[in-house]
């Protein structure tokens, strides 16, 4: 062990007097050992790349990725596919949680056509374009979460699609918040009618209520 301790403390020694004897010089940089491990060769996105076989720095996604985050769809964009859709796809928010969200998105995106109240009177349709049908009733109240999510995300005869507007979390959102809406569409009693207009000259309608006599 002295032995092995000498040696040591004279290697020692010499380490120090091979760095006094070498000196340091900020100015200039230290000697690298394999500087391509630390100083790799960049290349723009769209310059030529001799590392590739095809010679380009972009490369396309290995067959079969899938981006982080992302959902595929596996659906194509016809109507049997949008049925297929609605018989396979539940949505998967909760309704009384994604209520404001589904809110802004309805009226940041379906408003301008479908209207406040999803009558399908927005300010589009009044000014030319062909009103879409009420989403309160009718077909719209038939239609199954599924089929409404292909519908935002393919489109549907005079709507576009939303897919590159909205999310897939968002399309599943508005879908509740309008299920909302019509389920207090069908809470809502329905108003009596009112009396009929009378013609300029015509005589008024006949009264149930008996004429005041007068003492």
């Amino acid at each position: 062990m002295k032995w092995l301790n000498l040696a040591l403390f004279a290697a020692l020694l010499l380490t120090l007097a091979a760095h006094l004897a070498v000196g340091t010089d900020p100015a200039q940089p230290n000697t690298e050992f394999l500087p391509e491990m630390v100083h790799s060769v960049a290349y723009d996105a769209y310059s030529p790349n001799p590392n590739f076989p095809d010679g380009k720095t972009s490369q396309p996604p290995v067959a079969g990725a899938i981006p982080r985050g992302f959902t595929p769809l596996h659906y194509g964009s016809a109507q049997e596919e949008a049925v297929r859709a609605g018989r396979e796809l539940v949505n998967p928010v909760n309704p009384k949680a994604t209520q404001e969200r589904g809110a802004f998105v309805f009226r940041t995106f379906c408003l301008p056509c479908h209207g406040a109240t999803g009558k399908g009177d927005g300010p589009v349709s009044l000014r030319g374009y062909p009103p879409p049908p009420s989403l309160l009733g009718g077909k719209s109240v038939n239609l199954r979460d599924g089929q409404i999510f292909h519908i935002l995300t393919f489109g549907q005869k005079n709507m576009p699609s939303y897919a590159a507007q909205l999310s897939p979390e968002d399309r599943w959102r508005v879908i509740s918040f309008v299920r909302s809406m019509q389920q207090s569409a069908q809470a809502r009693p329905a108003q009596p009618p009112g009396p009929a207009p009378v013609a300029p000259g015509a005589a008024p309608p006949p009264s149930d209520v008996p004429p005041e006599v007068k003492p």
